[in-house]
């Protein structure tokens, strides 16, 4: 039976990964805000990701489906990602948000959802703590703090308005 090895990532959820009869690393990083992100790799380097796909809830329980895992088994791990209501997550500013070019007072997260912007990675560049001015650009990936619809709503907001 494949081993599936799972690593705590502190703040973020959970990343559970195995290794194919092929040599490719297959794995599932559940996020706390229920988001949830397959990935493939070669196993020797589990950093350099070939394939990303981000799923949302339907997404992930058709393709469960389609694999025959249990619902049972979702619920569980979703209670186990629960941590007095408060999540982290990382949500990306893409080139079609009504607020890429905006600063982040802008999009008034705060105010709309609860939802606390602690950082934003620029590339390799953080930027810690940012103010209401900062000015938000294609492909920023925002650090978020809050309840996990919280989160949910604010990416709708970043991808709607």
């Amino acid at each position: 039976m494949t081993q599936i090895d799972e690593t705590p990532l502190p703040g973020v959820g959970t990343r559970l990964e195995f290794i194919t009869h092929e040599g490719n690393r297959v794995g599932v990083i559940h996020h706390r805000s229920g988001r949830r992100e397959l990935f493939l790799c070669h196993v020797e380097d589990p950093d350099a990701v070939a394939l990303t796909l981000e799923l949302d809830d339907d997404e992930s329980r058709a393709l469960a489906e389609a694999l025959g895992a249990s619902p049972v088994a979702e619920s569980v791990s979703n209670l186990q990602q629960q941590v007095e209501g408060l999540a982290i997550d990382w949500l990306t500013v893409s080139e079609a948000s009504p607020y890429e070019g905006a600063s982040i007072g802008d999009t008034r997260a705060r105010t709309r959802t609860g939802v606390s912007i602690v950082a934003v990675l620029r590339g390799t560049t953080t930027f810690p703590s940012p103010g209401p001015d900062f000015t938000l650009e294609t492909h920023d990936v925002m650090v978020v703090v809050g309840t996990p619809d919280g989160i949910s709503r604010l990416q709708g907001i970043l991808t709607e308005g």
